[in-house]
């Protein structure tokens, strides 16, 4: 800026501030060239063609800004969907297995215990012979729906494909992981789901295993769903 002629800033200065992005493409470049100097220039020595000019540029400086910012939130978008699940409205395996080793992370950094439980939805194959594969799709979606209500806005909840979801439970050790799967477990059992106009109940197996600190991540998921598996085989024993 300029005071008395003098020149009080850097012409670099001046340039980043001419070209800061404000309001609308008009009253933007009104304004910059009505009230500021343009690269150094003071207003009274331009031109109305080369204001003419700095309004144009400036304008089109004003679109691409907000093209940018559109491009961003698309980007974003494309970003989120890329992590759902298709059918559930549940992390995929890979974003989950993502979440996983930032928790895995966050424990080695920050200490406290983390815990992963694996669920099978038992009998699934039976709903979709009986009643078809949307009744199905509607299992796993009323199920995925009663997990995530049930669970804190820290934890994580994903679908590892098929019928098999997976939680990650924070500031939870084991012990604390198989009262909170237990409970799940239970609210999801306790009421029929409603599948093709008929309530049907269904139960569930889990697994858990605590989260070490830099943990291998597969050979964690490897374990809650060996877990998981003994359990069911215990239970139909049983």
């Amino acid at each position: 800026m300029k005071i008395g002629g003098t020149r009080t800033e850097p012409v670099a200065a001046v340039r980043r501030r001419a070209l800061a992005p404000t309001g609308s493409r008009g009253a933007a470049a009104a304004a910059r060239v009505d009230s500021a100097e343009f690269l150094g220039v003071p207003e009274v020595e331009m031109t109305p063609a080369v204001k003419a000019a700095i309004r144009t540029l400036l304008g089109e400086l004003d679109e691409l800004r907000g093209e940018v910012g559109r491009l961003k939130t698309r980007l974003n978008e494309a970003e989120s969907l890329a992590d759902r699940d298709a059918l559930t409205p549940l992390l995929n395996r890979r974003a989950f297995v993502r979440e996983l080793g930032r928790a895995s992370s966050l424990s080695q950094r920050y200490g406290g215990a983390a815990s992963l439980v694996y669920f099978d939805l038992d009998g699934f194959k039976a709903i979709n012979d009986r009643l078809g594969h949307p009744a199905g799709d509607a299992a796993l979606q009323q199920v995925a729906a009663r997990l995530i209500a049930n669970v804190r806005d820290t934890d994580v909840v994903g679908r590892m494909g098929g019928d098999e979801f997976a939680v990650v439970l924070l500031q939870a050790d084991r012990a604390a992981a198989e009262a909170k799967a237990a409970a799940l477990a239970d609210i999801i059992e306790r009421e029929p789901l409603d599948l093709a106009g008929a309530r049907i109940g269904v139960r569930l197996s889990y697994g858990v295993a605590e989260i070490a600190p830099n943990a291998d991540i597969e050979a964690l998921i490897a374990s809650a769903d060996t877990a998981m598996f003994t359990a069911k085989r215990q239970r139909k024993a049983g």
